[in-house]
C-alpha cells in the first residue's frame, strides 16, 4: 500500500492494553491515530478523552472502509485475534496484534500465510522485546561480546494473579519465550521443549513449573514461572564463553548488568575424549562488572516506531508474524509436554 505522510492508523479494542496504545500512537510524529473501536463505546471515548478530535465507534466496518486508515493495532481478546486480524488484511490494512498472535498454531499460520500473499506488515506486539536492555542484549549477542551461548536462565514470578482459562505457562513465559526469540542467533535456535507444572491448589491449571529448550548446538535455556512466589521476579541470565549478562527489570537502578566471567579448559583439543578432557586443568576467568547506560524510554513507544517504519521501508519487523508462530509452537509443545510427563517434544520447523 503506498502512502504520503503520517500513516494513519486505527485501535480496535480499550480493555487493559488498548489505552496504552491510544496514548503511544497518539504522540507519535510518525503516524496519526484516527479511530479507536470498542464494543463499549464509551470505553473508547474513555480511551481517546473526553476533548479528543478521534473517532470512536463500536463497528470494525468504520475502520475497514475508511482509506485513511493504513494500518491497525488489535489489543482484544486471543480468541478473536483471528477474525479481526484477518478482517484487516483483507481490508488491505499492515496489523499490530497483540500477544499472544492468536489462540492456537494453526490460526497464527493463517494470519502469517495471508499477510504474506497479501504484502502486509504483520507484526505481534512483543513489548519487552523492545525495551532498552533487551536491544542492548542483543546487540551485545550479534556482535559477538557474549560470545557461544552456553545456557539461558529466566525467572519470572509473582503472587498471582491466577486466570481461569490458561496456565501459568500460556500466562507468563511468552514474555521470556519472545525475549528469547528476539536475541537467540540462529546457531541457537530451540530444537525440543520440555516442561514439568504442578497445580498444589487444585484448580486444574498448572500454577507453578519449570520450561526446558533445548537448543540447536548444546546449550540450554531454562524458565521458571509462578503464580505463587511471595515475592516479583523477572531475571534473565545469559551465560557465554565470553562474557555473561544478567538483565534484572526490578532493579531500576541497575538492569543489566555485564561479567567479564568463564571457565575455560586449559589446552582444550576437541579430538580427544570427553574423559581426557575432564583431566585437564580449568581455568577461571574473574574479569569486570560493568553496567551499560541504558536510554529512559518507554517500551511501547518502541513497538509503535516499529510498526511504521516497517511499513514506509517495506520489510519484516523484528517480531513479525513468524516470531509470533514462533512462540506459539513452544507454547503448544509445552502443553504436550506437561500431557506426557516432561517428554521433551521436537519442535517443528521454526
Amino acid at each position: 500500500m503506498q502512502t504520503r505522510g503520517a500513516i494513519g492508523v486505527a485501535v480496535i479494542g480499550t480493555g487493559y492494553w488498548g489505552p496504552n496504545l491510544v496514548r503511544n500512537i497518539s504522540s507519535s510524529s510518525m503516524c496519526e491515530l484516527r479511530w479507536v473501536c470498542d464494543l463499549d463505546v464509551s470505553r473508547a471515548e474513555s480511551a481517546v478523552g473526553r476533548y479528543s478530535t478521534i473517532r470512536v465507534t463500536d463497528d470494525v466496518e468504520d475502520i475497514l472502509s475508511d482509506p485513511s486508515v493504513h494500518a491497525v493495532a488489535i489489543a482484544t481478546p486471543a480468541q478473536t485475534h483471528l477474525e479481526v486480524a484477518l478482517s484487516c488484511l483483507d481490508a488491505g490494512k499492515h496489523v499490530l496484534v497483540e500477544k499472544p498472535l492468536a489462540a492456537t498454531v494453526a490460526e497464527a499460520e493463517k494470519l502469517v500465510q495471508v499477510a504474506e500473499d497479501l504484502g502486509l506488515v504483520l507484526m505481534c506486539d512483543h513489548t519487552y522485546c523492545y525495551t532498552p536492555a533487551v536491544q542492548e542484549i542483543r546487540r551485545l549477542v550479534s556482535g559477538g561480546e557474549i560470545g557461544e551461548i552456553h545456557y539461558v536462565d529466566s525467572v519470572r514470578t509473582n503472587l498471582g494473579l491466577l486466570q481461569s482459562d490458561i496456565d501459568v505457562f500460556w500466562d507468563l513465559a511468552p514474555h521470556d519465550l519472545a525475549i528469547l526469540d528476539a536475541f537467540l542467533p540462529e546457531c541457537s535456535r530451540p530444537v525440543a521443549v520440555s516442561a514439568l507444572g504442578a497445580d498444589p491448589l487444585g484448580t486444574g491449571l498448572a500454577c507453578m513449573g519449570y520450561l526446558t529448550l533445548h537448543l540447536e548446538g548444546g546449550g540450554l535455556a531454562h524458565s521458571h514461572v509462578n503464580w505463587l512466589s511471595p515475592t516479583k521476579v523477572r531475571t534473565i541470565t545469559i551465560g557465554g564463553s565470553e562474557r555473561m549478562v544478567v538483565w534484572d527489570d526490578q532493579n531500576l537502578s541497575q538492569r543489566l548488568s555485564l561479567y567479564d566471567k568463564g571457565v575455560d579448559v586449559l589446552d582444550s583439543d576437541a579430538s580427544v575424549s570427553a574423559a581426557v578432557r575432564r583431566d585437564r586443568k580449568v581455568s577461571y576467568r574473574y574479569g569486570d562488572l560493568s553496567a551499560p547506560a541504558l536510554p529512559a524510554t518507554e517500551a511501547l513507544s518502541a513497538v509503535v516506531t516499529e510498526f511504521v517504519e516497517s511499513i514506509t521501508e517495506k520489510r519484516a519487523p523484528l517480531t513479525d508474524g513468524r516470531a509470533g508462530l514462533r512462540v506459539l509452537r513452544i507454547l503448544e509443545a509445552t502443553s504436550t509436554s506437561l500431557r506426557q510427563n516432561g517428554a521433551a517434544i521436537p519442535l517443528a520447523d521454526l
